[in-house]
């Protein structure tokens, strides 16, 4: 079978990625244009991919492909429908970097509590060598203990940021945009309780139709002015403007963002203009790229293509 892999940088160029074992492969750093995809998968039966459009644009003069696999979690970027009117698999990897975007959550949200950046850069500053007292706390900080947290998707990250903010002490709440969460370890919230309430809310939800664009002016203007937002699903989730205006007004306290609304960051983003690392900080969509986990996300697409080789199914997202 030929392979293309279109998108082999996503996972960085430490991380080994060999799938000759499983036919005749065709790796390209990056493919990002229409033209590009459609010239790279016409002769094709598998396509490795992450963020390249797969839809019928791209398709329709690639007669032989039988499989897609992506190199992560989401797979907004295929047309679901049009593949499988064409008998096209589509796989994606599930759970291989959920630990870490746990992770990646609370590393944001206690920088934030903490205020982390001001007392970092009060000490390289030379302030603190200066001062006469052993300690220094000018900006009031608070424990996570005794706090809300709030979680809206409650998939097998939102379950582990769950355990984890548990483990800190806080009281855990949820809501379900689709309202058929199975969960039943926390008390399940409506949207509103959920933005009242929470001291931090964590965003894990998948993009679709109802969750683009969720968290908006209204609902930021519903949450506590002490609230911290932390948004590591995808970047359409929130509204950025409106997440600009509350921060700049103090709606909100702070918001940690591992994710965009337009990728890279765009200069036209209003968030782009907010330079206070003690109010927003965003890391350039990192949560889910820990060595080990990118490591398991190529693993688990060698996995899947093996599977449907041998005939089988394996985490078909169009069945």
């Amino acid at each position: 079978m030929k392979i293309a892999v279109l998108e082999r940088h996503s996972v960085g160029p430490d991380i080994p990625v060999q799938y000759e074992h499983l036919g005749e492969v065709t790796y390209y750093r990056n493919t990002t244009t229409i033209q590009e995809v459609r010239e790279r998968v016409k002769n094709v039966d598998i396509i490795v991919a992450n963020k390249a459009p797969l839809g019928e644009e791209t398709l329709k003069d690639a007669p032989n492909v039988k499989l897609i696999c992506e190199l992560a979690t989401g797979f907004d970027n295929v047309d679901l429908a049009y593949c499988k009117s064409r008998g096209i698999s589509v796989c994606n990897v599930v759970d291989y970097c959920s630990g870490m975007v746990a992770q990646h959550t609370f590393a944001l949200a206690l920088a934030l509590l903490e205020k982390l950046p001001h007392y970092d850069q009060y000490v390289k500053s030379g302030a603190y060598s200066a001062q006469d007292r052993f300690s220094n706390f000018d900006l009031p900080f608070h424990e996570l203990e005794g706090m809300t947290w709030g979680i809206m998707g409650m998939g097998n990250i939102g379950r582990r940021v769950a355990c984890i903010a548990t483990a800190f002490g806080c009281r855990v709440i949820f809501h379900s945009v689709t309202g058929s969460s199975c969960c039943r370890d926390y008390p399940q919230v409506d949207k509103a309780t959920l933005l009242a309430e929470s001291d931090v809310l964590s965003l894990h939800c998948p993009l679709s139709d109802l969750t683009r664009g969720i968290i908006d002016k209204d609902a930021l203007h519903r949450m506590k002015n002490t609230a911290i937002l932390v948004n590591v699903a995808r970047g359409a989730v929130v509204d950025n403007l409106a997440l600009y205006e509350a921060l700049a007004a103090g709606e909100i306290a702070a918001a940690g963002l591992d994710v965009v609304d337009g990728e890279p960051l765009q200069t036209t983003n209003p968030l782009s203009l907010l330079k206070d690392s003690n109010r927003l900080i965003i890391t350039p969509h990192l949560a889910w790229a820990s060595v080990e986990a990118r490591t398991r996300c190529v693993e688990e697409v060698a996995k899947n293509i093996e599977a449907f080789q041998r005939g089988e199914l394996r985490n078909v997202v169009n069945p």
